[in-house]
């Protein structure tokens, strides 16, 4: 019978000596001590004889193991061959499913189906995950309003202002990041305001004025936001000139104004826009601002009239360039003999009467007239007067009056006015223009709100800036 070599895998690896002799077949591990061979208790290993039977050399096998014929060459691997070539791998996987792109999303600031916005309101439509196709805006009667769309096409915006009492439609079309087309639509409608404010700005347009003219913008109304209404005034000057807007009540008026003063006088040729831009701004609930209005003016020649009362004259200076400061003016021009108010003279025929004096201060020339009838009742009556320039509205002018000449530069004997003679009137009357400072010093009152137009440049500089909301 023939028997083939066991593999013993029990964990070292052990060599099989099969021998012809039956007395001595033990088997010893690789490494044992006494033999060469392997094989104990003999000197020498017997030549196997080819011819004898083979002998079985039992071992434990492990009965749920297989065993494979022992390869004399070495052990096999041709059954238990691992790749490690990725080529020789196969994965199977699936792929994943394109991403879903978003449709457009438009929005659209203030919201679709805004009523009682202000026509001057800003509005935007924007589109998110996507672009604009095409956006327009029309009025009821299907005009075309103006409008523009970003570079990136992601948004448009509202290019003019809207008429009170309108609606307005918005159509176009949007695409989104997922090529698919929505349509964009929606409206809004305007206020319908119960009445529109005017405006009315003084120096007009074309005017040359005196360095100490203040800016005049009425309304005729007082607003319910009056910061609304100040941030809607635009003034313009060449060159740059410091000044400030307040809250003024003008003689005759039951709702201030904006005025605008410079810090200190205007410089001499300065150009000067003025813009009231409060086309739709709110007043109230019921009343809005109407059309906008501008005035371009421009400042004149330097000219202040320096009237020290206790020097009863005045004296006439230009090339000036600033408040209270003769020295600042480059030349004079006149100086004329005058009279002044006498109710700061306990000798007059009144005694001491503030009524009767000379306010001083920076008075502005308001209008001047040729003829002008004066009257003080209980005091005089009517009398023609020629060559009157008004400083004030309080009754202040600056005019010829006859009956004084002998009083002119020696004693004040006037109700208030500054007297001249005919010849001296008629001379300042020509050289004067609305806006010129009067500068009157030397006397017990002084100028202010009481006395009326124009008190402006009695006002401190650091109160004027205090004075932009009607709190103040």
């Amino acid at each position: 019978m023939r028997v083939a070599g066991a593999m013993v895998a029990v964990g070292a690896l052990m060599v099989v000596s099969a021998c012809t002799g039956a007395s001595d077949n033990t088997v010893a591990p690789v490494g044992a001590t006494g033999s060469t061979t392997g094989v104990t208790g003999s000197t020498a290993a017997p030549t196997p004889d080819s011819s004898a039977d083979p002998v079985t050399i039992p071992t434990e096998i492990d009965p749920g193991t297989t065993t494979s014929p022992v390869d004399p060459s070495g052990p096999s691997t041709s059954d238990s061959t691992v790749s490690t070539n990725p080529a020789d791998t196969t994965t199977s996987t699936t792929p994943p499913p394109p991403p879903v792109l978003p449709a457009a999303k438009v929005s659209a600031a203030p919201a679709f189906g805004t009523v009682d916005l202000s026509p001057t309101a800003p509005v935007s439509v924007s589109v998110s995950d996507g672009t604009l196709v095409s956006l327009t805006m029309t009025n009821g009667e299907g005009t075309v309003v103006k409008g523009s769309l970003s570079a990136d096409k992601k948004s448009w915006d509202l290019g003019e202002d809207l008429g009170y009492g309108k609606t307005y439609t918005v159509t176009g079309k949007a695409k989104g990041a997922n090529g698919k087309t929505v349509a964009v639509t929606g409206s809004y409608q305007t206020v319908s305001p119960a009445e529109e404010i005017t405006t009315s700005i003084s120096p007009g347009d074309g005017a040359t004025v005196g360095i100490a003219q203040p800016v005049i913008v009425r309304f005729g109304f007082t607003p319910e936001d009056p910061d609304a209404i100040l941030k809607s005034m635009k003034i313009t000057t060449t060159p740059k000139v410091e000044g400030a807007w307040a809250w003024i009540t003008h003689d005759g008026d039951d709702s201030p104004s904006l005025d605008w003063r410079p810090k200190n006088y205007w410089p001499a040729g300065t150009k000067v826009h003025v813009e009231s831009n409060i086309y739709g701004v709110k007043f109230n609930d019921s009343y809005y601002g109407g059309d906008n209005v501008t005035s371009d003016f421009t400042i004149g020649r330097s000219q202040v009239v320096y009237a020290d009362a206790r020097t009863y004259q005045i004296i006439v200076k230009q090339g000036c360039t600033k408040m209270n400061d003769p020295a600042s003016c480059t030349k004079t021009v006149a100086t004329f003999p005058a009279s002044y108010g006498m109710g700061d003279d306990p000798d007059s025929r009144y005694g001491l009467k503030p009524q009767f004096v000379t306010r001083s201060g920076i008075h502005v020339v308001l209008d001047k007239q040729t003829e002008v009838k004066m009257q003080l009742p209980g005091y005089y009556e009517p009398t023609m007067e020629y060559f009157a320039v008004r400083i004030s509205d309080n009754g202040e002018f600056i005019h010829q009056n006859a009956a004084t000449v002998d009083q002119q530069g020696v004693r004040n004997v006037s109700h208030g006015c500054i007297n001249l003679s005919p010849e001296s009137a008629e001379a300042y009357y020509n050289s004067a223009i609305i806006g010129d400072p009067v500068e009157v010093i030397g006397t017990s009152v002084k100028l202010s709100a009481a006395d009326g137009d124009l008190y402006e440049w009695a006002i401190p500089w650091k109160t004027w800036l205090s004075m932009s909301t009607l709190s103040s």
